[in-house]
């Protein structure tokens, strides 16, 4: 299963255009489901995600939207945790995995950072994927994008998507 995640899009309180580059590498990819992390900020944004894939979003620290403040879900045998981030005093590695470990999630996808971040971490035997897309609208000290995530049984690959 082909996942796009992305994130950190404020859509209508910082841009109101749409990112094109985005919704560019959607057409040509065709995911199967699209994440995002919080801080969409719009629920037009959410609609037009939802031309492409089913969408499951969380709510960051910049939404007023109703969306729950975290998600697990199922996809073939990998379970992915999703949150925005903004819950932690320090967004570091080690919370975040042991977040991943306590919601019971193989994948933790997270944002509010606005900034690419992948790695995998071992604690008692156990592997946790850490994946931040990045922002295909605001980055910081980072390139514009997003990622992808392919779930095969219980294999897990990340392809990153630069827009510069």
């Amino acid at each position: 299963m082909l996942i796009a995640v992305t994130g950190d899009t404020h859509h209508g309180d910082k841009t109101r255009n749409l990112p094109s580059l985005l919704f560019h590498h959607l057409e040509e990819k065709k995911p199967d489901l699209i994440l995002h992390t919080g801080d969409v900020t719009s629920p037009e944004l959410l609609e037009r995600l939802e031309d492409f894939a089913p969408v499951v979003a969380v709510r960051g620290n910049a939404d007023h939207l109703s969306l729950p403040e975290e998600r697990l879900i199922e996809v073939d045998d990998v379970r992915i945790g999703l949150l925005h981030g903004h819950q932690f005093f320090s967004l570091n590695a080690q919370f975040l995995t042991l977040k991943a470990l306590d919601m019971g999630a193989d994948v933790m996808v997270f944002g509010h950072t606005h900034r690419f971040y992948h790695d995998t971490y071992s604690v008692h035997g156990k592997r946790v994927i850490l994946l931040n897309p990045g922002s295909p609208t605001f980055p910081r000290m980072d390139s514009a994008g997003f990622a992808f995530l392919e779930v095969n049984g219980e294999s897990v690959r990340v392809e990153r998507i630069r827009f510069w």
